[in-house]
């Protein structure tokens, strides 16, 4: 995880309102421009780390995750199912509420149906309000989740995530104080 290392020691951090360290990544945000060599190692990452034993499709919470999830859905030949900020009012659409550091509001699942075996994939935990939203859904539709993989996990706060019953796989963990960025720990 060379490249990604390297990110970090480069990312800007915004404070949000309410004192929220914000990181601003190219794996994470597209800011800056993300090189593909980085996407390719970490999608290479994602596919060492991630149990994608009789994976179904891959669900991912828009915005952040869509552009790592196609690539690793390019990689593996899984179908992707983006859990959208939109309504479409399609049949068997579930509504969730994700509230995260910096922000809330609804969003939607489609496209995963009760006995579909899912990969949860997305670029960062933080607060884990998004993660913890949508896993709460898709146990609530009877989906059954082989794995949730972030790249990214913020540790030094509390998550929501802690009290799941789904385990977080990280490429890496950083810790975010004072406008730095350090990495903690990272998958081996």
């Amino acid at each position: 995880m060379e490249r990604l290392r390297e990110s970090f020691q480069r990312a800007p951090v915004i404070e949000k309102e309410g004192g929220y360290e914000y990181v601003v990544l190219p794996i994470s945000n597209g800011v800056p421009m993300l090189d593909p060599a980085l996407l390719r190692e970490v999608v290479v990452g994602i596919t060492r780390v991630a149990d994608l034993e009789g994976v179904d499709k891959i669900v991912t919470p828009e915005a952040m995750g869509i552009h790592i999830s196609t690539a690793v859905s390019l990689q593996t030949d899984l179908p992707v199912t983006v859990v959208r900020k939109r309504e479409y009012g399609l049949p068997g659409e579930v509504e969730i509420h994700q509230e995260t550091g910096y922000s809330e509001g609804e969003m939607y699942v489609n496209d995963v149906e009760e006995g579909d075996r899912v990969l949860v994939l997305d670029d960062l935990l933080s607060t884990g309000g998004t993660l913890r939203a949508l896993t709460d859904a898709l146990d609530g539709i009877g989906a059954d989740i082989a794995d949730v993989v972030v790249v990214i996990r913020k540790v030094g706060s509390e998550s929501a995530m802690a009290e799941s019953p789904h385990d977080v796989t990280a490429l890496v963990d950083i810790e975010v104080s004072d406008g730095e960025v350090t990495v903690v720990d990272e998958y081996r």
